[in-house]
């Protein structure tokens, strides 16, 4: 330890003793390595770069060092080899994909090529289908020139208005002599006019104030409420005077007929002879005065209930039915059912005629009627009609129920008139229990119509019993335009003797069709003042050979809607297997036919066919008694039936499928969707219809008070969708006669029915098969409940059925008018109380109507989309409503009108899928 510190000291003291020089010489030894270190650093790169870079110049190819060398010398090291592989392979690929650059290029320039050629193909085609439009339009004014020709579209004529100054024709030499070709203007009435009647005030003659209350206020009601009564008199067609009915009062005695000649002629468009005058009398009781007796109404027609034979002009006079209910309604629901067929009692009279009874309760039996011929024919066959009716009552053969005496103070009547007994309740509750119920005309032959009678007529109508005239000279109010002999049996008096083997021999089937008919013309023409009234006015503008004045339509309030994108076709909807549902319409959707035949109607058929008792035209408006609807007039024969050689355009096989063919070749139908606040399933059901052949517009009633969100986007589906906002939420507006309908057929349908393309086309189909029928999907039935004594209503499945709903279902037009404005209101009401039932409601009017079943098409029973919400047939309580509708439809009808049917129409196509535990039906293809 020591030497080492010894050593160490001399080594320090060493170092700091030659402090000066040494340090010098390591400053320039540092200097100098730096230099070395920069040069090596910097320029031997440098040189040794450019060395490296023209060593392969300098010598032959075959002494590069760095460069690359044939066969392949460089790649004998593994990884090289792996390298050179991977650029041989991307340089073969991108020859490759030179090769496909230029193959490209030149497909392109093919392309280009055929470019052009379409180019130049389209400009061709559009000068070509210029061409074929222009041929096009040439034709269709051709068309129209030919049906120019033959069908010339007449300009309404220059109307002609009354003169306030016209002296008038002469008077005729007769009043018998007085016919409408004699008596009445033309002029004042051409058939374009739309039948104007005036009416005068009662308050601007003098007996106007002596006209029963009851009368006078009917009268006016009826007046206010019908289509042909103007204010104007200067361009009316027919001038009304309502003269009676007369209150009777002791202090102001009845005006002589002289007296009343004079305040007819004063008048203010009387114009001295009264031509295209009609004075109305309406009776209220059965002794009504002959108001109009030995009065010389010049060239005025009358309507009263009342005539004598020498007072009556056939076919100018008219012989009306009594006012009963002068302004209250019927209630149906008081009216007997129609059935059972058969009665308690054969038949009924209640009366008393004094002058001829008393004699013939004092003389003896009378003779047979060979007796009797052999010697005077006999003067009054009343007495012989009292004793064969007493011999019938008192056979027992048939409970009969005959009274000629009155238990209490009879009816004041006529001469030679029966009267009636005791009040109209208690002869109502006797014709309750009648099949029958005798109507026995005045003896004396010269009173040819009375009030007495008409009101035993009315009555017995009114309740179901069948009349039974006795006396083949009697006239019945409306004779000349009402059929009676399909309601009311006529008998001479002198077959009294055979009136009770008559009566045995009808068949209940043919009772049956009686009494609906009856019911049918005591309903229409005699029930309320303004059925009396709008009948008198029908009957004079039949005769006059002026249509009718179209029903109304419903106005459609449309709802403003924006629509959003093209609505695309449903998978589901377009699957119509081999099915072609015919070209889609191309052109703007077109209207039925409307106006077409109105006066051709009105004017060639004008007696055969009214009033019978099954079909549409009879029994509801578009008889020649009624509004003519605005559609075209026979729709069960739609069509002139013209077909060219060779077949119609329907064809066989493809041409088949692809065009409707049939009569009427070119028709479309409208589709009325109800829906209440239910935008996403009402979009979704739009958006279906897209593509639907046939289809020309969709009326969609919106039945909520809530209008649409205003961020709704419509479907474009290419075709008018008309958003109809309605007053009410009433299951109603779904047979409502929108004016926004231009088309006969209609397709109800519920805003969450689920149909496809095809079946909607096939119901189309079939539908122009039987346009007076209901063609629906879902069918049901009515069955009688034994244990309730009631009729059910049933949605099971079945072979049978009786009903089709309409939230599936093609329909005619007409029958929404008929449901709108014709079928009584009683049963609109139900439908609107129970928020239920306007499909069971529209079956019973068509079966009523056609006495005809509907036609369920394809075997579908439900058409509810999956995953919609629930509808109100969902609840608890649905069938229950159903089936107290079913029970007050069939009292207001007074029967049941539904048919059974085991009809089906399937198309080939399609297939019947039951299930296993169910018997299989028939079905018809």
């Amino acid at each position: 330890h020591t030497s080492y510190s010894t050593c160490t000291m001399q080594r320090s003291g060493g170092i700091v003793g030659n402090s000066g020089q040494p340090w010098v010489l390591r400053r320039v030894r540092l200097t100098w390595l730096s230099f070395m270190l920069f040069f090596i650093l910097v320029f031997f790169p440098l040189i040794a770069h450019y060395y490296l870079t023209t060593i392969d110049e300098a010598g032959g190819p075959d002494k590069r060092i760095f460069g690359p060398r044939p066969g392949g010398e460089l790649c004998e090291a593994k990884h090289v080899q792996d390298l050179c592989r991977i650029r041989e392979s991307v340089s073969e690929e991108l020859l490759q994909l030179e090769a496909k650059r230029q193959e490209l290029n030149g497909e392109i320039a093919r392309l280009n090529l055929r470019i052009e050629a379409c180019k130049r193909s389209i400009d061709s085609a559009k000068q070509d289908l210029l061409q074929l439009k222009n041929v096009i339009s040439q034709t269709e004014h051709s068309y129209k020139e030919l049906m120019a020709q033959n069908q010339p579209k007449l300009s309404l004529p220059v109307r002609l208005l009354p003169d306030k100054d016209d002296p008038g024709y002469p008077p005729p030499k007769s009043a018998q002599n007085c016919r409408l070709h004699t008596c009445f203007d033309y002029a004042r009435c051409p058939l374009t006019s739309g039948f104007p009647v005036y009416v005068y005030d009662t308050g601007s003659y003098s007996w106007g104030e002596k006209l029963d209350p009851l009368v006078k206020q009917g009268f006016a009601s009826s007046v206010k409420s019908s289509v042909y009564v103007t204010d104007n008199p200067n361009i009316a067609c027919l001038y009304i005077v309502l003269v009676g009915e007369i209150q009777e009062s002791p202090s102001s005695p009845p005006a002589s007929p002289l007296d009343l000649e004079k305040q007819l002629k004063v008048l203010p468009y009387w114009r001295l002879d009264g031509h295209n005058h009609l004075l109305v009398h309406l009776s209220r009781k059965s002794l009504t005065q002959n108001f109009l007796y030995n009065v010389s109404t010049g060239r005025a027609a009358v309507a009263q209930s009342t005539f004598f034979e020498h007072q009556y002009r056939e076919g100018f006079d008219m012989v009306v039915s009594p006012l009963v209910h002068a302004l209250s309604e019927p209630n149906f629901l008081e009216v007997p059912p129609q059935v059972p067929v058969k009665r308690k009692y054969l038949f009924t009279f209640q009366g008393e005629k004094v002058e001829s009874l008393r004699s013939s309760l004092l003389e003896a039996p009378p003779q047979s009627f060979e007796e009797e011929m052999e010697g005077d024919p006999p003067a009054d066959y009343d007495d012989r009609i009292i004793g064969t009716l007493k011999a019938v009552q008192d056979s027992h053969l048939d409970q009969v129920l005959v009274e000629f005496t009155c238990k209490n103070q009879p009816k004041p009547s006529l001469p030679t008139e029966w009267t009636l007994c005791g009040e109209r309740e208690d002869r109502l509750e006797v014709l309750k229990v009648s099949t029958f119920a005798l109507v026995i005309s005045p003896g004396d032959v010269q009173l040819v119509a009375s009030a007495g009678c008409s009101m035993r007529l009315f009555e017995a109508l009114e309740v179901g019993a069948i009349p039974v005239v006795l006396g083949d000279h009697s006239k019945l109010p409306y004779h000349h335009l009402i059929r009676w002999s399909e309601a009311v049996i006529m008998v001479p008096k002198p077959r009294i003797t055979e009136l009770h083997f008559l009566l045995r021999s009808i068949s209940d089937n043919d009772l049956l069709a009686m009494r609906r008919q009856g019911r049918f013309l005591w309903e229409t023409y005699f029930s309320t003042s303004e059925s009396i009234f709008g009948t008198i006015l029908a009957g004079v503008r039949t005769s006059i050979q002026i249509p009718a004045a179209p029903i109304r339509e419903e106005p459609a309030q449309e709802i403003p809607h924006k629509a959003g994108k093209l609505a695309g076709t449903d998978a589901n909807m377009a699957d119509n297997g081999d099915l072609d549902l015919g070209p889609v319409e191309v052109e703007p959707p077109y209207a039925s036919p409307r106006f077409l035949r109105n006066f051709t109607y009105t004017a060639a058929d004008v007696y055969h066919t009214w009033n019978r008792a099954p079909g549409p035209f009879h029994l509801f408006p578009h008889t020649p008694l009624d509004p003519v609807l605005p559609s075209e007039a026979k729709f069960l024969g739609s069509g002139t039936g013209f077909r060219p050689i060779g077949g119609g355009s329907g064809g066989s096989g493809k041409e088949f499928q692809a065009a409707l063919g049939g009569n009427v070749p070119r028709e479309q139908f409208t589709v009325v969707m109800l829906t209440y606040e239910r935008e996403e399933v009402l979009m979704n059901s739009l958006e279906r219809l897209n593509g639907l052949p046939y289809l020309n517009k969709v009326v969609v009633v919106w039945n909520s008070p809530k209008p649409p969100s205003d961020d709704l986007l419509w479907p474009d589906i290419g075709l008018p969708i008309v958003v109809v906002r309605t007053e009410k939420n009433s299951l109603n507006n779904r047979f409502l006669p929108w004016d926004a309908v231009e088309t006969e057929a209609i397709l109800s349908i519920d805003d969450d029915a689920h149909l496809r393309h095809d079946e909607i086309m096939f119901g189309f189909r079939v539908w122009r098969e039987a346009r007076d029928r209901i063609v629906g999907f879902p069918g049901r039935f009515h069955a009688w409940d034994v244990n309730h004594q009631s009729w059910l209503y049933n949605s099971n499945y079945s072979c049978e059925l009786s009903m089709v709903l309409t939230g599936a279902a093609f329909f005619h037009k007409y029958y929404a008018y008929l449901y709108s404005y014709v079928m009584p209101q009683a049963i609109r009401d139900m439908v609107d109380e129970y928020i239920n039932c306007e499909d069971i409601a529209m079956n019973f009017l068509v079966s009523h109507i056609t006495r005809k079943p509907p036609i369920k098409v394809t075997s579908r029973w439900t058409f509810r989309c999956p995953g919609c919400p629930q509808a109100l047939s969902h609840d608890d309580s649905h069938f229950h409503e159903r089936h107290k509708c079913i029970n007050f439809f069939v009292k207001v009808y007074g029967y049941m009108p539904l048919l059974y049917t085991q009809f089906r129409v399937d198309s080939v196509l399609f297939k019947t899928r039951l299930p296993h535990d169910k018997t299989k039906c028939f079905k018809f293809i």
